[in-house]
């Protein structure tokens, strides 16, 4: 088990199935908004779990069934919602990343800056498995007026 550095641009990121460059262009597409660059980071058969206690918190099927169900919810409830993805262990096939979460709720105007975890499994250049881990407290606390 290593750390991996967050790859740097070049023309090989675009395409590599390396599962450390897999999982930062999900990072990278979600950041921008691009639903259909992260779509193309998923398998077809993914399984997407958001943690117990999460506003969405449940398993996502399909790369339709994460955007409509994660991404979109989140962004019609908060306002600039990004993971900032900092630190990156890779061991073959899982990559855990730390990060930071940072938003602002719509209905309440609280921020939230929390500290999560992700652990993605990367099979053939695509993301098969993730799974969350974050303070939901700190989350619900920000939706609540």
């Amino acid at each position: 088990m290593g750390l991996t550095q967050v790859p740097h641009e070049n023309t090989d990121f675009a395409t590599s199935t390396a599962p450390a460059d897999v999982v930062r262009r999900q990072y990278l597409a979600s950041a921008a908004g691009d639903l259909e660059a992260l779509r193309a980071t998923l398998a077809p058969d993914v399984e997407w779990t958001e943690m117990a206690g999460f506003p969405l918190a449940g398993t996502y099927r399909t790369p339709e069934g994460v955007t409509s169900n994660v991404m979109e919810q989140l962004g019609q409830d908060w306002d600039g919602w990004t993971a900032h993805d900092d630190t990156y262990v890779v061991d073959g096939e899982n990559v855990v990343v730390l990060a930071r979460y940072t938003a602002t709720n719509k209905a309440t105007g609280k921020p939230i800056d929390v500290r999560v975890a992700h652990h993605f499994v990367v099979r053939g250049g695509l993301v098969v498995r993730f799974e969350q881990f974050v303070d939901t407290a700190l989350v619900r606390d920000a939706m609540t007026a």
